[in-house]
């Protein structure tokens, strides 16, 4: 026989790895996410939204091409072909499902508007990067079937709360707020009609943070190109374009701060405890959002849709004033962009202020962990008739990744389990009722399933970071007694155990108590 026949004849071994994009999560994390999404799920209902859930998956037609920044319908999800040949596809976010999922309970069933949060996996066919997974997490919650401001204002203020609840101070996040209207206002009086070049503005606008105003300058006019080598083509506007735009998202000239933002003390009209300070020459000034939206009010009145959308974030600036949320929790932004297909009037982020490192080692803001704003045409997809919604997304792991940043990620509580030792295999019945009587008292435990000797039982209840390892052999059977040992005192030797004998010898955290004591016992060692 030659060797390729041999070699045909290999059993095939699968290479065991992750998907690409895709990653495991393991006990600590599940835990700490678990506790987080509890302490939303408790800011969402207390503003009295209700839970849904929406299956992982849909027709493809359903999600439509309402994808943030896709150009193609259907771009971006994963999708295959049921029994009667229709395209089904993993969902994309959790928004288009409940989108579909107001439109096919239209008819009284729900109550109008309707209020829900939900929270689930999503799933997005893209290139995966560090940090940049194909599978993550989303928790949302909307308001369906109101097209009152109000209804924008309090899924923001409820984004502050939430922040605040989970542990981040006052000044350490912000929700950002702008308006879809006031941008196409500004390109209608910038004369950027054309769709591509419009695409490419508000990107560039919404890089305004990361590459200041140099490098959306260039984007504004002939591209720019990054310290990679990489060209990233412009939207080639006139300077007169360009400068308008500029002028009213970053205050024109570069390192310039935009002044209007900005009102002295003394001219304040309104609480300023809860508004965002800085010092202009020596003088404390605070930010005013409605001082803000008074000037773009000037600056685009030529504008019909501008004034209309500067309109609806007077209504939301007013209300959050009222209700005690100033510009240190929300702040009027010209900045916000969000998803280009999908938004149709007033948009926020939630962004995080405190510092951490990129992947070179630069000092960085962490950034934004969730967003969201009104959709008023996502519904008529599936109804021909427009039904006003709005909503907000946090983004799940990089919010939990925010919380162990700065040490607000909450840790478990939860004890690995006391294992009860099988020191003789006759009596598994014996060592499982120990078990049953500490499960009985509300302790975590288990007997162990293996095969092996003392050693490696007691390095497995090591490895499992037991607390407490139960142990009868036949002498203590005899004597109607067990050892516990607390192997959190005595981890490190644990593995140098050859045998029972030389365990007792130790007596190293270790105590021998009547069988009928077992329970009390144990209680007594996890609680010291």
């Amino acid at each position: 026989m030659n060797s390729s026949s041999k070699d045909s004849k290999k059993t095939f071994k699968p290479k065991a790895r992750v998907a690409k994009g895709f990653r495991d999560i393991e006990a600590d994390e599940i835990r700490g996410i678990r506790a987080m999404l509890a302490t939303i799920q408790g800011v969402y209902e207390s503003y009295g939204f209700e839970p849904v859930e929406q299956p992982f998956i849909e027709y493809t037609e359903a999600l439509g091409k309402f994808l943030p920044d896709q150009d193609r319908p259907n771009a971006g999800v994963f999708s295959f072909q049921d029994e009667d040949d229709q395209w089904l596809s993993l969902r994309y976010d959790l928004t288009a499902p409940l989108a579909r999922y107001v439109a096919e309970n239209n008819q009284g069933q729900l109550p109008t508007p309707y209020r829900s949060y939900r929270q689930g996996w999503v799933f997005r066919n893209e290139k995966p990067g560090p940090g940049r997974y194909r599978q993550f997490m989303q928790f949302d919650a909307d308001t369906v079937g109101s097209a009152n401001p109000a209804s924008d204002a309090e899924v923001c203020m409820m984004a502050a709360d939430t922040m605040e609840k989970l542990g981040i101070p006052r000044g350490s996040f912000r929700v950002n707020i702008g308006n879809r209207k006031v941008l196409d206002g500004l390109l209608e009086i910038s004369s950027v009609s054309d769709q591509a070049q419009r695409l490419i503005v508000l990107r560039a606008i919404d890089k305004l943070d990361r590459l200041g105003f140099k490098g959306v300058w260039d984007l504004l006019r002939e591209g720019r190109t990054d310290e990679s080598g990489a060209r990233t083509d412009g939207a080639k506007l006139s300077d007169a374009s360009a400068r308008i735009i500029l002028d009213f998202v970053h205050g024109g000239n570069e390192g310039q701060s935009i002044a209007y933002c900005w009102t002295k003390t003394s001219d304040a009209k309104h609480d300023i405890s809860d508004e965002a300070e800085s010092e202009i020459n020596g003088t404390r000034y605070f930010y005013d959002n409605l001082a803000v939206l008074n000037h773009w009010q000037d600056a685009l009145k030529s504008s019909a849709a501008a004034l209309e959308g500067i309109k609806e974030l007077q209504e939301m600036a007013r209300l959050a004033r009222d209700a005690g949320f100033g510009s240190k929790r929300m702040q009027i932004t010209p900045q916000i962009v969000r998803g280009l297909e999908y938004y149709t009037g007033p948009v926020f982020e939630c962004e995080l202020l405190m510092d951490t490192k990129d992947e070179d080692g630069n000092t960085v803001r962490f950034g934004s962990v969730g967003g969201g704003g009104r959709y008023d045409d996502l519904v008529a997809r599936f109804t021909g008739a427009q039904v006003p919604a709005t909503g907000f997304s946090i983004g799940v792991s990089r919010l939990y990744s925010a919380l162990k940043l700065v040490g607000k990620a909450q840790t478990s509580s939860t004890l690995a389990p006391v294992v009860v030792l099988v020191m003789d295999k006759d009596r598994q019945a014996d060592y499982y009722k120990m078990v049953q009587h500490l499960r009985t008292a509300g302790i975590r435990a288990e007997m162990y399933m293996g095969t092996a000797g003392m050693k490696a039982q007691m390095k497995y209840a090591d490895k499992r970071g037991a607390p407490l390892v139960v142990i009868q052999g036949g002498d203590e059977k005899a004597n109607n007694q067990v050892q516990i040992k607390d192997l959190r005192l005595g981890s490190q030797l644990a593995a140098n155990i050859e045998s029972r004998e030389e365990y007792a010898s130790q007596r190293l955290a270790q105590v021998t108590v009547p069988e009928t004591d077992l329970v009390a016992e144990v209680q007594k060692m996890l609680q010291r």
